[in-house]
């Protein structure tokens, strides 16, 4: 008998399977690939909101977590996933540079606000009012990461690569069955995809399609993230990702020329060089309505759980975020009620 199925082998169902697998339990994944959002995301971290420069929610005590969970994962797998990247934002006006300096004085983003000011960062981004440095910042190559544990859970015969079908769920007095297989407990992990879930589709879950194109531009020889209408995410190679689009009202995963548009017309007024546009990607961002994830038990049955609501944050919130919940489950730790499903079931 497994101790636990996972359905979804994104960054939360990989976040959850290694806190469950690092207590010695017993595990099947199920991953139909039909959820790309992990796969085709930036892997930017950072914790600073650099539209309003704020801190994202939690995100300093998220990533105490976050990088060491992710070079577990380079020595488990033999790769290498993070990248150290600096991120540069682009100033409009004197007064997005004094905003830069009074966030400094906040004590939870000074450590991440570079006081000295860049005033040229690169010939092909030119600015009348400077850059600013966030520090601690990277990337983490989530493609990567998603392609090796799924070649990791083939060897070690843990995954199914299938769709779950939830007709064939039995919610027993123990525990669950599924077919041939039974667990003490499921936990699904399906981004977008729970939408389609009858155990948790009542949860407010929405999607946010981003979408990146992807640019050949030989001339900007840019080695760092910069931060402007739009990011622009060197590659190497003389690539660079640009994005990403946020919509709240497509749900259709596909790329759209309309986001191809609109990318290419903010790059050509932050760039100056030619490029040429060789790729598109795209993507729904799983988010609930207050932008915070959607953990924790169901309101019916012990035996079901759910980790998803990540939005675009999710390289950071993953690793903390699923402990937090298998320290729920195992230990009776209680969840953060701002991000326990219970939050809308009492609203």
């Amino acid at each position: 008998m497994l101790d636990y199925i996972i359905v979804g082998a994104g960054l939360s169902g990989i976040a959850v399977a290694e806190e469950l697998l690092s207590r010695g339990k017993k595990i099947v994944i199920f991953e139909d690939h039909s959820q790309n959002s992990s796969t085709v995301a930036g892997g930017l971290y950072n914790p600073v909101i650099l539209k309003r420069f704020t801190l994202a929610w939690n995100a300093d005590n998220q990533l105490e977590l976050a990088l060491p969970f992710y070079r577990n994962l380079e020595k488990k797998l033999g790769v290498e996933l993070i990248e150290d990247l600096p991120v540069y934002r682009k100033f409009f006006s004197v007064e997005e540079q004094n905003n830069w300096f009074e966030a400094m004085d906040k004590p939870q983003l000074s450590p991440f606000l570079d006081g000295e000011l860049v005033s040229q960062l690169n010939p092909m981004i030119p600015s009348d009012f400077s850059f600013g440095r966030v520090k601690g910042t990277g990337r983490v190559d989530t493609g990567l990461l998603t392609g090796k544990y799924k070649v990791y859970l083939k060897e070690e015969k843990l995954l199914e690569e299938e769709t779950f079908q939830y007709n064939d769920l039995r919610i027993e007095s123990d525990g669950i069955s599924y077919r041939n297989l039974r667990a003490g407990k499921i936990i699904f992990c399906e981004g977008f995809g729970m939408k389609n879930n009858p155990f948790f589709n009542f949860l407010p879950l929405h999607g946010n399609k981003g979408e990146y194109i992807i640019v050949h531009a030989p001339e900007l020889k840019l080695n760092v993230a910069v931060k402007s209408s739009v990011f622009v995410l060197p590659q190497g190679n003389n690539m660079y990702k640009i994005g990403a689009t946020y919509d709240n009202r497509d749900t259709d995963p596909g790329p759209t020329i309309k986001a191809r548009e609109t990318l290419i017309n903010q790059l050509k007024k932050l760039i100056t060089c030619n490029f040429e546009v060789v790729g598109q990607v795209s993507g729904i961002r799983p988010a609930s309505k207050d932008r915070k994830p959607l953990v924790g038990q169901h309101p019916e049955h012990s035996s079901l759980f759910v980790c998803n609501g990540f939005g675009s944050r999710g390289v950071i919130i993953a690793p903390s975020i699923a402990t937090s919940l298998i320290s729920h489950i195992e230990d009776k730790n209680p969840l953060d009620s701002e991000i326990d499903i219970r939050r809308f079931q009492n609203s």
